[in-house]
């Protein structure tokens, strides 16, 4: 789950995290309100989406006048601002952050992530903050330094001032430094972050070191811990399909592809997307119904497939392991008759009552295509497809 710019400084405050002050605005009112009661002379005006690169979108505005906030505000909020993470579609401006203004002497870079290899939290610091990571780790890897905790241990000072070392940061500084990496690192042990990235983290001309942007990821799975966190949701920036498929528990990410596909099982999910290529044709979704899914949670994860205007045909793939064929069977049915399908669809069972899965599906009197097979299974949708 992500959340706001302006969210997640709110959450880092609660750590004592230094962030510069500021207030959300939904309407040009509310960004002229914000502004005078920050009270300038230097305001920021930043356009609040799920994506990186605002400021090149033109989403980011320094202004020094309550006017040049109104003008900003107006042309931002409504705006489709496009960046190299939105795709081409963009993102629609709903929200606005108005921010104090900040005199910059340096900008750098420090994130925290979970390190899967090691199972550690993990920093990474660069002193070419305020730029595309993506692009200094290409052409200046060295420039990138890494650094773990130990989870039996905890954090321990030494991280710090071995990350204040690697941003060139000296004498007080680099105590702030310090006490702000324990700060993140409270706060991403006690969130159940998954990403913490500040870019730029910035030392002011009067020698402070502030976090000027926060982007923070959360684990999913712990959202049940977090009320907070998950009242901190925007609709309006996912994918309605996958806010949808959230509702009954399905893992469904949208795709640009023509084949819809249910699945049960992460692996095999991938495994049938694979194929689908193999043969000629790409994916529209990853959807996996998983292991124990009722009639009701099938039937919904077939709206969700046919829902998407681009899907051309679905493929079903089951192995029925605690997942019973029959069970999959009913619901295709049931949300075939009730929503009149009108693409092909091409069924692969296998597994526990896979006969009693059959037989439901030729008895429902509807055009269903049975696949032999995985590679025949995509083969047959692959074709029909294809027309």
């Amino acid at each position: 789950m992500n959340i706001h710019e302006y969210q997640a400084k709110e959450v880092l405050r609660g750590f004592a995290v230094p962030v510069p002050r500021g207030k959300a605005a939904f309407t040009v009112e509310e960004a002229v309100a914000a502004a005078k009661e920050l009270g300038g002379p230097v305001w920021v005006v930043k356009a609040q989406i799920h994506a990186g690169g605002r400021g090149k979108g033109g989403g980011v505005k320094v202004v020094k006048s309550i006017e040049d906030v109104e003008k900003e505000a107006r042309r931002m909020l409504g705006m489709t601002l496009v960046t190299h993470q939105t795709g081409p579609h963009g993102r629609v401006v709903r929200r606005l952050y108005i921010e104090d203004g900040s005199a910059i002497e340096r900008e750098l870079y420090l994130s925290a992530l979970v390190d899967r290899a090691t199972s550690r939290v993990a920093f990474i610091a660069s002193t070419e903050g305020g730029m595309d990571i993506e692009e200094v780790a290409h052409k200046t890897p060295d420039r990138i330094k890494t650094f773990q905790v130990e989870p039996a241990v905890g954090y321990s000072p030494y991280v710090g001032l071995e990350i204040a070392t690697a941003l060139q940061l000296k004498g007080d500084q680099a105590k702030q430094c310090g006490a702000l990496i324990k700060s993140l690192y409270d706060a991403f042990l006690a969130k159940d972050m998954s990403l913490l990235e500040i870019n730029p983290l910035v030392v002011t001309k009067s020698g402070q070191v502030v976090c000027l942007d926060a982007k923070i990821n959360f684990d999913d799975n712990s959202l049940y811990r977090h009320k907070d966190i998950q009242a901190l949701r925007d609709l309006d920036e996912e994918d309605p399909m996958e806010v949808e498929a959230s509702k009954y528990d399905l893992s469904y990410i949208k795709l640009d592809g023509t084949i819809g596909c249910m699945v049960n099982g992460a692996g095999l999910a991938m495994a049938t997307m694979d194929i689908i290529k193999l043969y000629g044709e790409e994916p529209a979704n990853f959807l996996d119904v998983g292991g124990g899914a009722s009639k009701e949670k099938v039937t919904a994860a077939f709206k969700i497939i046919v829902s998407d205007p681009n899907v051309k045909g679905i493929l079903v793939n089951i192995f029925g392991g605690i997942m019973k064929c029959d069970i999959i069977a009913e619901g295709i049915v049931a949300a075939a008759k009730e929503i009149s399908l009108s693409v092909p669809l091409v069924v692969r069972l296998e597994g526990t009552n896979v006969e009693k899965g059959k037989e439901i599906l030729a008895k429902s009197g509807l055009p269903i295509v049975s696949g032999s097979d995985l590679a025949d299974a995509a083969q047959k949708i692959v074709k029909a497809v294809k027309g």
